[in-house]
């Protein structure tokens, strides 16, 4: 059930990028389907029965990997500076056009 929201995060996101016209919200559909695709690899990665090396007391387990906990960081990282420039990128245009329409702004630039 968790994987079916999870999906329907990322595909509502997608579908957002594709449909949408204004520019503020294609940048709050790339950051929902982030968000989604972080939410799946979050979901994947946690499997019963691995431990945290630091928490856990037993002599024989199996401990969690690190290493996907540094790549989901470095993701939001990432996915959160091209949101900051991909903003940047909307004021830009939308000093210069009085919306933030896709169509409009095609318009005002063709020559």
């Amino acid at each position: 059930m968790l994987e079916a929201f999870v999906f329907a995060t990322i595909l509502l996101g997608f579908f957002g990028i594709i449909f949408k016209k204004n520019l503020v919200m294609k940048t709050i559909s790339m950051d929902v389907m982030s968000t989604g695709v972080i939410a799946y690899y979050v979901l994947i990665a946690s499997r019963e029965g691995l431990y945290t090396p630091i928490l856990a007391q037993a002599e024989d387990v199996t401990y969690s990997d690190p290493v996907p906990q540094a790549v989901i960081l470095t993701a939001i990282v990432i996915g959160f500076s091209i949101q900051a420039l991909m903003l940047v990128g909307v004021m830009k245009l939308a000093k210069d056009n009085p919306t933030l329409e896709i169509s409009a702004i095609e318009e005002s630039n063709t020559p």
